[in-house]
C-alpha cells in the first residue's frame, strides 16, 4: 500500500504524520509533496526519512498511490485532487473545494461511514467546526429527532493554519497582524471567511450546509455564528438543539455518553467541564454543561469543545482511511 500526503509541511500534513504513527499505519511507500519551496526537504516517518516532493503532474504519475490525504486548500485540491484519481488514487480531501459536490461523500465516521461506499474517488473531510458537533447531533437525532440547532462557535487561531498560530504569537509581542483583520490578542473577532449577501460568512454557511448534508437532514433548520478567540488550539462551541419529542435529561445524557467517539465531562459541582486546555492533542469530541432549555420545548444546551487540527481534520481523515480499509476487507469496496 502506497500512502501520498498533499501539503506534508503544513499543520494539519504535519498533524497527519503524527497521527498516523500513533495510530500505526503502515504504508509500503509514503509520497510526501508541498509547495517547491518545501521541496527537497526531509521528513522522519517511523524511522525513514522521506523527501518532500513539489507537487506536479510529473510527480505524481507511475507512483501507484492507493490513498492520497489532501490538506493544501482549495485551489490546489481542484487541480491535482483529479489527477491522482486517475492514477488510481483514492484521495480523502480536508478543503471545501469538495463538500458540497452531491456526488462526493462528506463523512464522519463515526456519524456516516456508510457514505464512504459510495465514493468515486475522491471523499471530502469536512470543516473542523462542523465535524465535532456531528456526534453529539447523530446520538441525539437517533434518539429524539432533530427540528432545529443553533451553533456558536468559538474558534481557535489554529483554525486559520500557522499565519492564524503566527498572528496570536505577533499580538502578545505588541505587533500587528499579517492574517485577521483586527489583532486577536485580547480580543474576539465575530468574522471567519469572508461575508456573503445574506450577511452570514463563508465558515456559517459551511456548518450550516454541511450539517444537513453529513446528518442526511436537507431541511433541518440550522443558523450559526462563527467566532475567532485567542486560543492557540481546540474549538469550543455552545449548540442549542430543539427536539423532536420530549426527553429525560439523565437519559439524553446516557445517550451522548454512549455514542461513539465522544467523552462526557460533565460535572458542574466539581467545576467539570470541556476546555481547550484539557482537550487539545485529544482525538475525542467533549461534550459538557448538558441542560434543558426552559426557553422553548424539547430544548437542551450543549457545550462541546474538540482539537481541531486532530479530530477536526488529521484524525477524521485517518478514520475515514480506517473505514476504508475495513470495507475493502469485508468486500463492500
Amino acid at each position: 500500500m502506497n500512502i501520498a500526503i498533499v501539503g506534508a509541511t503544513g499543520m494539519v500534513g504535519r498533524t497527519f504524520i503524527k497521527v498516523l504513527q500513533e495510530r500505526g499505519l503502515k504504508a509500503d511507500n509514503f509520497y510526501l509533496y508541498a509547495s517547491g519551496k518545501s521541496a527537497g526537504k526531509t521528513i522522519k516517518i517511523y524511522d525513514k526519512e522521506y523527501v518532500v516532493l513539489e507537487l506536479a503532474k510529473e510527480n505524481i504519475v507511475g507512483k501507484a498511490i492507493d490513498y492520497a490525504f489532501f490538506s493544501a486548500g482549495g485551489e490546489v485540491s481542484k487541480i491535482f485532487a483529479p489527477i491522482f484519481v486517475e492514477e488510481g488514487s483514492i484521495v480523502i480531501d480536508n478543503s471545501s473545494q469538495w463538500r458540497m459536490n452531491p456526488s462526493v461523500p462528506l463523512v464522519v465516521p463515526e456519524v456516516n461511514s456508510e457514505d464512504i461506499l459510495w465514493n468515486r474517488g475522491i471523499i471530502a473531510n469536512p470543516n473542523c467546526s462542523t465535524i465535532q458537533a456531528m456526534p453529539p447531533l447523530k446520538a441525539l437525532l437517533d434518539k429524539y429527532g432533530l427540528k432545529r440547532v443553533v451553533f456558536s462557535t468559538y474558534q481557535a487561531v489554529s483554525g486559520a493554519g500557522q499565519r492564524g498560530y503566527d498572528d496570536l504569537e505577533r499580538g502578545i509581542n505588541g505587533e500587528p497582524p499579517q492574517k485577521f483583520p483586527y489583532p486577536i490578542f485580547s480580543n474576539v473577532i465575530p468574522h471567519i471567511d469572508v461575508f456573503f449577501n445574506n450577511g452570514y460568512t463563508k465558515e456559517e454557511m459551511k456548518m450550516i450546509e454541511e450539517t444537513r448534508k453529513i446528518l442526511h437532514e436537507n431541511d433541518l433548520k440550522v443558523t450559526a455564528t462563527t467566532v475567532r478567540v485567542p486560543v492557540y488550539n481546540a474549538h469550543s462551541e455552545s449548540v442549542n438543539v430543539e427536539l423532536q419529542s420530549a426527553f429525560d435529561l439523565d437519559e439524553l445524557k446516557s445517550t451522548l455518553a454512549n455514542f461513539d467517539g465522544i467523552k462526557i465531562l460533565d460535572d458542574t459541582s466539581n467545576n467539570v467541564y470541556p476546555m481547550p486546555i484539557n482537550v487539545s492533542g485529544k482525538d475525542e469530541v467533549y461534550v459538557g454543561r448538558i441542560r434543558r432549555d426552559y426557553s422553548l420545548d424539547n430544548g437542551v444546551n450543549m457545550w462541546i469543545v474538540a482539537d481541531n487540527i486532530r479530530k477536526g481534520a488529521a484524525t477524521n481523515a485517518l478514520q475515514i482511511l480506517e473505514k476504508l480499509m475495513q470495507y475493502k476487507a469485508e468486500v463492500k469496496l
